[in-house]
């Protein structure tokens, strides 16, 4: 069975409190047993792990490149700011897929830019906690592919 690290990043913690009108009233350990359950039906194994932390995000990136077959990556407000996550992300040699709860583009300007969009194997934005169900279920088809070819 593959396994996916799903990481988020700074504040999601705070998801079902902090600004629902952008981020809906679902709290992070539900969306992650949501998308352990749907990971368990796509025969993907799960893990989540959430960190307000730069150094124990990268930490936890370069871990993956152990045992997971792909990242699904909400970094959160250093989307815009971290060219270390940049640089880990491209240095590491398992696909990622950037998401986020909020359509970043319909926000303040500053949320438009995104450092790590280039390295990543793509971005799924705007659709709530589904953002992170559409990444899972891209990287089971993914996966599917790559045994057919």
């Amino acid at each position: 069975m593959k396994e996916i690290l799903v990481l988020h990043g700074p504040n999601l913690n705070l998801v079902g409190k902090r600004e629902p009108q952008f981020y809906g009233s679902m709290s992070l350990e539900e969306i992650n047993r949501r998308l352990i359950t749907e990971g368990e039906k796509l025969g993907l194994a799960v893990r989540c792990y959430q960190s307000n932390s730069e150094g124990v995000l990268i930490d936890a990136l370069q871990a993956a490149q152990e045992w997971a077959a792909g990242v699904i990556f909400n970094p959160g407000g250093y989307t815009h700011t971290s060219v270390a996550l940049r640089d880990t992300i491209a240095a590491i040699q398992i696909p990622v897929i950037e998401v986020h709860l909020s359509n970043v583009y319909a926000r303040e300007e500053f949320r438009h830019r995104s450092l790590i969009s280039a390295v990543c194997m793509g971005k799924i934005v705007g659709f709530g906690w589904k953002s992170y169900w559409v990444a899972l279920n891209a990287f089971a088809r993914h996966f599917q592919e790559q045994e057919t070819r």
